[in-house]
């Protein structure tokens, strides 16, 4: 019967796009293919000038074990770098070198356009009851 595994629902049909995306790696302003997860990375370092090893692990719920094998990723495609914090010998920032910046911008004008588009098809009123089921999914998903 459809709609017993969601995929005839539309938020059924959400889950099994997002997954899609999630799995195709993507060019970002000529930079990549990047996975999802390395351009969520270079995103959550991209906000900062640097950032922690640690406060990118926090940010990104991950481990900082996982965060420094991304950012090792990262370095060998000279997206990233890593340099030690000049107050605490244990610690290390990482920021983005020029080609991790390019591909930042580009993702922020992808998720820009993105908003712009759904503003444009759903109105002030559509997207704030839009942003408020959202809203209402992530506290259902994280219960």
């Amino acid at each position: 019967m459809q709609g017993d595994r969601g995929e005839g629902h539309p938020l059924g049909r959400l889950i099994l796009e997002l997954r899609r995306l999630e799995r195709n790696p993507r060019h970002y302003g000529g930079i990549g293919p990047l996975t999802p997860t390395e351009i969520h990375t270079i995103d959550a370092i991209g906000r900062e000038e640097g950032i922690l090893m640690s406060e990118l692990a926090a940010r990104l719920g991950i481990t900082k074990g996982a965060a420094s094998q991304m950012i090792g990723r990262l370095e060998a495609k000279a997206l990233v770098r890593r340099t030690p914090h000049p107050g605490d010998s244990r610690s290390v920032i990482v920021s983005l070198e020029e080609q991790g910046k390019v591909a930042h911008k580009a993702h922020e004008e992808l998720h820009r356009s993105f908003y712009n588009h759904l503003r444009s098809e759903l109105g002030a009123e559509g997207i704030r009851t839009f942003e408020e089921g959202v809203e209402k999914f992530i506290a259902f998903l994280r219960k």
